[in-house]
């Protein structure tokens, strides 16, 4: 790591210490925040609907894990160390049929191992993917993949999951990513499991726009939402949320 990068690390590590460190903001509780043409974190919010495979075990509202903490640190990232124009001060929570999803470039979705919906939802995140959004999956492993896999299908009944490397653009969009064959730290919830990356290309073509990347054996959202608190490794961290700027700066690029 060269000694500029090295740098903006360090800074983006005490800058989320000091974030971590301060009461909630109010707008993070709200259950909207007025579009002003700014980049609002979207998380997903499915509650209705069938699965697409017996699912490895129940819960409810798996979709709210890690908020509103990791957007909260990750926003704030974003918003202090790039030009994007990032909203700190609040975030959305959004349903797959809500037709204000279609005002935001970037969705992300968590467990979606659970993962439910209707027919109506597929067909708007079809339309969402098809129309330019980019939807980010995140927090499931193992046996989980059979029920995300189906569904995905009945958004995108032809979309074939490709296997990511260090080379795809996305791992490169501002931080330069050296290694994605870490295991997660033993002290995370899928301690010991190795991270693997998936996309979702449009027409199945690497060469062109990846409409979704999948983050499967791993939870970047937990190193977001504890971030400067010394529960995990410094390197686990910085990986964490280099990634998580990677996809924003993506998603609003591409």
């Amino acid at each position: 790591m060269n000694r500029t990068l090295r740098w903006l690390v360090v800074a983006v590590l005490c800058w989320v210490t000091v974030v971590s460190a301060q009461p909630r903001r109010r707008g993070w509780g709200r259950p909207a925040v007025p579009y002003d043409g700014g980049l609002t974190f979207v998380r997903l919010r499915w509650t209705g609907g069938s699965f697409g495979a017996p699912p490895a075990g129940m819960g409810p509202n798996f979709w709210m894990h890690e908020y509103p903490g990791a957007e909260a640190n990750l926003m704030s990232v974003l918003g202090n160390f790039t030009m994007v124009d990032a909203e700190t001060n609040g975030s959305l929570i959004l349903s797959l049929d809500d037709p204000d999803l279609f005002k935001h470039p970037i969705a992300m979705m968590w467990e979606p191992g659970f993962w439910v919906m209707t027919d109506e939802h597929a067909e708007r995140l079809r339309d969402y993917l098809l129309k330019g959004g980019f939807l980010i999956f995140n927090d499931f492993e193992t046996s989980q993949w059979e029920n995300f896999e189906a569904q995905l299908k009945r958004v995108l009944p032809d979309a074939q999951l490709m296997t990511l490397d260090g080379d795809h653009p996305i791992f490169q969009t501002f931080f330069p990513i050296v290694r994605l064959d870490v295991p997660n730290p033993m002290n995370h919830h899928l301690g010991g499991l190795m991270p693997e990356y998936f996309g979702v290309f449009e027409d199945n073509d690497p060469s062109k726009r990846l409409m979704a990347i999948v983050n499967y054996n791993t939870n970047l959202a937990e190193y977001w939402q504890l971030a400067g608190r010394g529960f995990f490794p410094i390197e686990a961290e910085n990986t964490g949320f280099q990634l998580g700027v990677n996809y924003m700066m993506y998603g609003l690029t591409h």
